[in-house]
């Protein structure tokens, strides 16, 4: 069975920011201009969105 690739959270935001404003999206991009395959992905349950970056198993 293929196994999931690990992450690790390169850093948080609270879902409820001003309106137009992206700033999970603004540090992930800013991440990958650096080398870093950086993504975002919300966490229901803490209600925030976490910039993530695939870790070498």
């Amino acid at each position: 069975m293929p196994t999931q690739p690990q992450r690790t959270v390169l850093e948080r935001f609270p879902a409820g920011g001003p309106r137009g404003s992206w700033p999970a999206e603004e540090y992930a991009a800013a991440q990958r201009a650096q080398g870093t395959d950086a993504q975002v992905v919300m966490d229901l349950g803490s209600d925030q969105f976490l910039v993530v970056a695939s870790t070498a198993q």
